[in-house]
């Protein structure tokens, strides 16, 4: 992964921050960001920024238990994708390896999963100038046991949770995790082999396999090598079902105009018209191989304002019907 990669701050954050008698504008300037950064569409920043941000934020809350509070609120309609993706799971142990995969999406941390027979997930910072505040540590933390309690329905207890840097006052934290919080090198959540292999209520193989692939492109936008045809086709991925994929939509978050996203298209040989029909049509194919889901909810995935623009392109790109094409798929 690029050392320059950028992660997102949601908006929520400044209704989050103002909800607790903090000035947003007040964290910003201690974390020496722009004053407007909560304000803008899908605001992006370096991991040190991100600790810089939270560390700020985390200095100006008085309430040792905040974070407690705040992990206990949330909710999977919150959540990223790559962490529902997660809780679509079988049980804790896959969630465990798929968020390993996926955490570079998120934040500057790298997860390790050691199975056998218990569950350690072992989280490691990555190396920056700016080190991770504590509170980062404990989310993290916190979030793993609330995955499994999250999955399960069942009130899940780690075996032990080890934290370079333990809050100052952690009985809320010790409270929150049933277990006290051990000193140690690295960030660790230990679970025990019989809670890390119980049955998740929210697995979803279907929710998964449609998940799956636009996760993956993510990841492989994120390589410094990427092409513009990769990279417009990650944003594609996400843009497609809102609808906002149009070229002035994706060269704006490829932070370039809309003449220079084509000329550089051009240059590899394909254009942004092109581009947008192979990915639906790769999309298309994954869906109809690869879930229940109805012609209808596909062509609004890939972008359609209704069913049958979706068959007369799928009909282009093909030369038959989506029905005809899931028949011959499942008998392939």
């Amino acid at each position: 992964m690029s050392m320059n990669q950028e992660y997102a701050i949601g908006p929520g954050w400044e209704s989050l921050i103002a909800g607790v008698g903090v000035d947003p504008a007040d964290v910003l300037r201690k974390a020496c960001l722009p004053d407007d950064l909560l304000k803008r569409d899908n605001a992006k920043v370096s991991g040190e920024a991100m600790f810089r941000f939270c560390a700020a934020f985390d200095e100006s809350i008085a309430d040792p238990r905040f974070w407690v509070q705040l992990t206990d609120a949330m909710s999977p309609e919150l959540f990223t994708p790559p962490v529902f993706a997660s809780l679509c799971s079988p049980d804790m142990a896959t969630a465990a390896r798929r968020l390993s995969f996926f955490k570079p999406l998120i934040c500057p941390l790298i997860l390790e999963v050691e199975e056998g027979p218990e569950l350690r997930m072992t989280y490691r910072w990555k190396t920056l100038a700016v080190p991770p505040p504590s509170c980062m540590h404990a989310m993290e933390a916190m979030f793993a046991v609330k995955m499994a309690r999250l999955g399960t329905r069942e009130p899940i207890v780690p075996l032990s949770v080890v934290m370079p840097t333990p809050p100052a006052d952690s009985s809320a934290l010790d409270e929150y995790l049933g277990v006290p919080v051990q000193r140690g090198e690295v960030l660790r959540v230990t679970f025990s082999e019989r809670d890390a292999n119980a049955r998740f209520l929210t697995s979803s193989g279907a929710m998964w396999q449609i998940f799956e692939p636009r996760l993956r492109q993510r990841l492989a936008d994120l390589e410094g090598d990427a092409t513009y045809q990769e990279r417009t086709r990650a944003i594609l991925l996400e843009g497609l079902p809102s609808g906002e994929f149009a070229v002035d939509v994706v060269a704006r978050r490829l932070a370039v105009s809309p003449r220079t996203l084509q000329r550089r298209l051009r240059e590899e040989g394909t254009s942004f018209k092109d581009v947008v029909g192979e990915t639906r049509e790769s999309l298309a194919r994954h869906y109809l191989r690869r879930s229940e889901l109805g012609f209808a909810e596909i062509a609004y995935l890939l972008g359609f304002e209704e069913p049958n623009s979706f068959f007369r392109a799928f009909h282009r790109w093909t030369g038959t019907t989506p029905e005809r094409m899931r028949e011959q798929l499942a008998a392939g």
